[in-house]
């Protein structure tokens, strides 16, 4: 496999202001690469200014919805490599105006991957699904054979990202590989609306943290530096390896914990004797098991994770300690 020099390419992160795109344009940013993004709404707190690369990126204000405008952003910056991870992803929102969702999620895949086909200078396109574009099924773990049975608001606005990329693929032969991530965590993460930060800054502040679910609930959770060293690999093999163009790969660890369990890893490592946990019972839409078997990446083109849930939790609450108050 020839690696990609990335001190000599221009690269598209998409989503870059939220979390895992934050620290794939971190890693990117430290290998050399010119990053640029794209911000629709300007907020005071994104996780580049989070990691300290806020002025170490480019910047693009505008709508990923928005044709034109990344039609432009492809030509103009030059992209030759892209990671498209902007997405609406909190399944609350998506629940209650699904709208937004499908604006985000879907038109601006369509938008993202015609812009890289009509800029001629792609060498190679990530696109992120999600595990939850699987929806239910009996047989656990997912396998990327699976059918895609997403239904709910955010599920189905995957199914439809998944099946856009692999169309652009097929149809015009882009460079395109999707992966489906399982629950990702780690530090900069700064939507506390999902489970691990805002379960640590509960325990951090000394609050009761309240689990939505029954708690039972399993998980597969992916420590976001093995998802970075993924989508870059990933890319790094899509320039030299035609087998991977057009297929999709579960990123995870294969092993499922419950709600619960995770919350109480947290409490623990915190140790505050004034937080509590509390449980509510009171989620709709979720779906009750979801884990991956990651074997066609490993097989394919030598992808595993690194580290473990214990570790990772350690590493994330370590960063929250240090720059929550900030």
């Amino acid at each position: 496999m020839v690696n990609i020099d990335w001190a000599y390419e221009n690269v598209l992160v998409t989503g870059a202001t939220g979390f895992v795109g934050g620290n794939l344009a971190a890693e990117l940013v430290r290998r050399g690469a010119h990053v640029v993004t794209v911000e629709r709404d300007r907020r005071a707190v994104n996780s580049l200014k989070a990691l300290g690369i806020y002025d170490q990126v480019s910047v693009a204000f505008g709508d990923i919805a928005d044709e034109a405008f990344m039609a432009r952003l492809f030509n103009e910056f030059e992209v030759t490599v892209g990671f498209h991870l902007a997405a609406q992803a909190i399944v609350g929102t998506a629940n209650r105006g699904p709208l937004s969702t499908f604006k985000s999620n879907i038109q601006g895949t369509w938008s993202v991957l015609d812009g890289a086909l009509r800029s001629g200078r792609i060498k190679a396109l990530v696109v992120a699904s999600s595990d939850k574009a699987y929806g239910i099924h009996e047989e656990l773990p997912y396998r990327e054979t699976h059918r895609l049975n997403g239904r709910f608001p955010y599920d189905a606005s995957k199914v439809c990202t998944d099946v856009l990329t692999q169309c652009y693929h097929t149809t015009y032969e882009l460079p395109v590989a999707i992966t489906r991530n399982a629950n990702t965590y780690g530090p900069a993460d700064l939507n506390y609306s999902r489970l691990i930060p805002d379960a640590i800054r509960c325990a951090l502040d000394g609050r009761t943290f309240e689990i939505r679910s029954d708690g039972k609930m399993r998980r597969d959770y992916l420590y976001v530096s093995d998802a970075v060293d993924g989508y870059l690999l990933l890319a790094e093999t899509l320039t030299a390896d035609a087998a991977v163009r057009g297929e999709a790969f579960n990123f995870g660890t294969g092993v499922p914990t419950d709600v619960l369990t995770v919350c109480s890893k947290i409490f623990e490592q915190v140790d505050n004797p004034s937080a509590s946990l509390a449980v509510l019972n009171q989620a709709k839409y979720e779906i009750p098991a979801q884990f991956l078997d990651i074997g066609k990446a490993e097989r394919m083109w030598g992808w595993k994770p690194t580290t473990s849930l214990d570790h990772g939790l350690a590493q994330t609450v370590r960063w929250y300690a240090a720059h929550l108050d900030r």
